[in-house]
């Protein structure tokens, strides 16, 4: 949104109706009188018209649709004001009994003229790649499962019982005793699940990439050094977060992800109710998934899980509990750049080890992973120079500063 003194010089409010064929569009004067009657535009020769019919001196309304990123593209370089409302907010706000694309470009505009309208932010290209990308790497993984869980069923149905680590193992299931349609679905469904498991891997790689390149790469070894972060789920939080100079406080980002508790308050009378669950909802199971995870492997985060669990007797409400406490940590170690406070050094030097395990050598942008380990410590400002050090009994060991920083020289890296 921009200034009053944009504002002052508004003399046309604008409303798309975006729909999936075509745009009903519509503007009126600050008088609410008809300045561009609405008109239906096909979506192919929409570019067309908004370059000929938008101006300075515009303000336009959007809400929020699988397709409004594209129609803010072609609009907000041609008028003064470009304002992408939240649909849900918008109905919540002008429900209505009538319901036409005339009346909702109607409702629209007043929202707009009263500057009332329920804003969202407008994320950059890079995120909405990025969100793109995770978008689609969640529907091979929904695929993925709807597959295993036909074949599943065919199992079931035969009461056999599956051996561990045979269920994509296609010379097994042809010994089964099953009927040769069967078999035939059967052969279609591993070949599906083998080249959706690809395309997953592929996916992954890429976002392996990704979470160690610009403009994600600071911040994505920020949230990596955190108990049950990896980088699958560093860049879904990342992808969801955009900039985290949008949130003023931790408070702001919890009510993001829809993290933080419903208040009933009247009078003398105060209930604290669950979760809202009114934000993105990505961010929201990421960040109960990192929590799983971190009580898994880090004694603290274990402690405090317990220590909810005895007061709560829910291990659902406990561990939304330690989701919500991972998400003020994350806001901490991205605005402050800080380092995990409840990790010494060497528990973060066995993490960065441990992904550098995971990661495939043109990832680790050409180091090897004892040094990938020590570069990662370095791009968190860890200056000890950590070499060797236990875990489970074991020495491990990372590459020396020296070495490293000769290496990024050579490869022209820079922390």
């Amino acid at each position: 949104m921009k200034g009053t003194e944009d504002t002052r010089q508004i003399e046309r409010y604008i409303a798309p109706d975006i729909h999936k064929e075509y745009v009903l569009a519509g503007g009126q004067n600050a008088k609410q009188e008809w300045v561009m009657p609405p008109r239906r535009i096909s979506m192919a020769k929409f570019r067309e018209w908004a370059s000929a019919n938008l101006q300075e001196g515009d303000a336009v309304v959007i809400e929020t649709t699988t397709n409004v990123w594209d129609i803010y593209d072609s609009v907000a370089p041609l008028v003064t004001r470009t304002v992408v409302a939240h649909a849900g907010a918008v109905r919540q706000i002008a429900e209505a009994r009538v319901k036409t694309d005339k009346e909702d470009v109607k409702r629209l505009i007043r929202l707009l003229i009263a500057d009332i309208v329920p804003e969202v932010w407008v994320p950059p290209v890079e995120v909405r790649e990025l969100r793109g990308l995770i978008s689609y790497r969640n529907r091979l993984v929904k695929t993925s499962t709807m597959i295993r869980n036909r074949l599943q069923s065919l199992l079931h149905r035969h009461n056999i019982l599956l051996p561990k680590g045979s269920l994509q193992d296609a010379a097994w299931w042809q010994a089964q005793q099953m009927s040769g349609l069967e078999k035939m679905q059967i052969q279609q469904e591993l070949v599906l699940l083998e080249e959706i498991d690809k395309h997953k891997a592929e996916v992954d790689a890429e976002l392996g990439r990704q979470c160690l390149r610009e403009p994600w790469g600071k911040q994505a070894v920020r949230l990596l050094q955190l108990p049950g972060f990896g980088v699958v789920m560093s860049m879904i939080v990342l992808s969801a977060i955009g900039d985290i100079q949008r949130f003023a406080s931790a408070k702001h980002l919890v009510g993001y992800a829809g993290l933080g508790a419903g208040v009933h308050e009247s009078g003398k009378e105060h209930i604290e109710k669950r979760i809202t669950k009114s934000g993105r909802k990505e961010l929201r199971w990421a960040l109960v998934e990192a929590a799983w995870q971190a009580i898994r492997i880090s004694p603290y985060w274990k402690e405090q899980y317990e220590k909810y669990l005895r007061r709560m007797r829910r291990p659902n409400q406990a561990i939304v509990v330690i989701a919500r406490k991972l998400l003020v940590a994350v806001w901490h170690v991205l605005t402050k750049e800080e380092t995990d406070i409840h990790a010494s050094e060497e528990d973060l030097a066995y993490k960065m080890l441990v992904l550098a395990w995971d990661l495939d050598e043109n990832v680790r942008l050409g180091l090897t992973y004892k040094q990938f380990a020590k570069y990662a410590l370095m791009k968190l400002g860890i200056e000890t120079d950590i070499t060797r050090f236990v875990r489970r009994n074991v020495p491990r060991r990372i590459a020396p500063r020296a070495e490293v920083l000769a290496r990024m020289e050579e490869l022209g890296l820079t922390c």
